[in-house]
Order: structure tokens, then sequence, then C-alpha cells
């Protein structure tokens, strides 16, 4: 697969695509499906990007929409067959959350709030294991090992020496009082999350206990923000069984304003560094 391509977000655009070709001609998702005989569902989920879609797909669909331009036929089609192609995270086999992998490979920027546990990607190995362990205790080796390796896959975003991703974490102090692993995988772990937050293009700040409710006492989410302005920003919301991806407007905004004010209340950089340094040094006596 070239290098310039990702099947998630290509799927993401055609999906926009189809769906902007839709409401032009004043159609709804349920009379779509009346004329191909499929179901609705089926046409959201072309339309969010969550779904594989095929050719022949494009090609209903440009009847349907009685699309005229034969160019804008054949690049539609063009996308279609991009979209099918597979990521590189496809080589580690079926990984559950493989649609957020796909947007945030493909991000310029990610603003993350973590309550519980340090980014993924800024955790060191050691502490990456032992959290993926902990948290699937009944996987087998072999399958922790795999997103281990997926996990340290996904943080050359952050090491990339051309175009890497612009990183701004808010962390809640119980990530950095929770023994992930043992106290020596912990004083590695703040210590090279100092180290990481040093990179120009990354931002780490800790939201300490003394700041009492917040924002984002609700759970962890997301933020994702996309080099070409056609991509819309989107929220995601990790869960156990499925996850949740916010792209209207009015819910991203929400989210965008509630870490603003996340920000805001955390403490500094300067302050974050030495907070979690202190934490550093506890685990080492």
């Amino acid at each position: 697969m070239a290098s310039n391509i990702n099947p998630t977000v290509r799927r993401r655009r055609l999906g926009q695509e189809l769906r902007r070709l839709r409401e032009q001609r004043g159609m709804t998702a349920e009379e779509v499906a009346d004329r191909l005989l499929v179901s609705q569902s089926k046409i959201s989920r072309l339309e969010n990007g969550r779904r594989s879609i095929s050719q022949r797909d494009v090609r209903d669909l440009c009847g349907v929409y009685e699309v005229d331009d034969q160019r804008m036929v054949d690049s539609l089609m063009q996308m279609a067959k991009d979209s099918r192609q597979q990521g590189w995270w496809h080589a580690f086999g079926d990984i559950p959350y493989s649609v957020y992998i796909g947007l945030e490979t493909d991000a310029a920027s990610l603003r993350v709030y973590e309550p519980q546990v340090v980014p993924g990607l800024l955790q060191s190995r050691q502490y990456a294991e032992a959290l993926i362990r902990g948290a699937l205790p009944e996987s087998p080796v072999s399958d922790v090992e795999k997103r281990v390796q997926v996990r340290m896959r996904r943080q050359e975003r952050v090491s990339a020496p051309e175009s890497p991703l612009r990183l701004w974490a808010v962390v809640d102090e119980s990530a950095l009082r929770r023994v992930v692993g043992n106290e020596q995988v912990m004083r590695d772990q703040l210590e090279y999350l100092v180290e990481q937050s040093h990179l120009p293009h990354v931002t780490v700040q800790v939201l300490p206990f003394s700041m009492g409710a917040h924002p984002g006492i609700t759970g962890h989410y997301a933020v994702l923000e996309f080099p070409d302005a056609a991509d819309s920003s989107v929220v995601y919301i990790e869960g156990v069984t499925s996850d949740l991806y916010l792209e209207k407007a009015n819910d991203v905004h929400k989210y965008t304003m509630m870490y603003e004010h996340l920000r805001a209340q955390a403490l500094n950089v300067e302050q974050s560094r030495d907070f979690i340094s202190d934490a550093a040094k506890k685990y080492a006596r």
C-alpha cells in the first residue's frame, strides 16, 4: 500500500462526499435504501466511514444521485478502491480499535484527557505491557505482546522526524499514583513522561486532586484534528465493547470547550514537570 493512503481516512472522506450528494438531492437515507433494496443502516455506515465500501456501491449510489460528471464518479470509485486497502495495523490481525488507529495515524494534532493511566502515546514499553496484562487478565501472552507492539508502533507518530503528531495531554494525578507493574516501572515511566514533555510538539499538564470537580470528571476522551480542511475533527470515547466517535460540529465544539477548561485548571507545563518528577522520586525511595 502506498504510504500516503490511509484507508480509514479515505472511507471517511468518501462517506462525507456521498452524504453531501444525498443531501444535495434532498433524499433521506431511508429513501436511498429503498431504491437500492438495502438496509438504512448500511447507508448510514457507508456515510460515517465505519464500513468498507465497494466500487459497485459507489456506482449504484452515483446512479441514484444522478451524478453526471464522470470525473467525479471516477474519483469516488478510486477512493473506494483505496479505502479497501490495508493500513499498517492490519498486519497485527484483529485490533478492536483499528478505526481509531487509522484516524490517529493521519491526524495533525491530538488532545487527550486521561483520568486513570498515562496516555498510550507516552507510555514506556514496560508500563504498557503491565497495563495491558492487568486490563486483560484472561488474554494469552501472544495477544498482550501484539497489543504492546501496536502501541509502540503508534508512538512513531510522536517521534516522526517530519510532521510529528502535535500532542497535548492533560493527565489526572491518579494516573501518577496508580502503581502499574511495580515501583521501578512507575519511576521509569514518570521519568520518561517528563522526557517526552520536553519535545517541542508535546505538552503535558497534570490535573491534581486539589482541583476537585472538573469538566473531565466523566472520563477519558480525545479530540483529533486533521491537516486537510475537508476532514472534520473527531471526538473519540473508548468503550469496553464498542467505541464512540462524535463528528457533529456541535458535539466537537462542546468537548473542545471542556478541554479548554481542563487546560486552564491543570498545572502549567513547568509545574507539571516538577509534580511528575516529585512523584518519580517517591517511587525511587
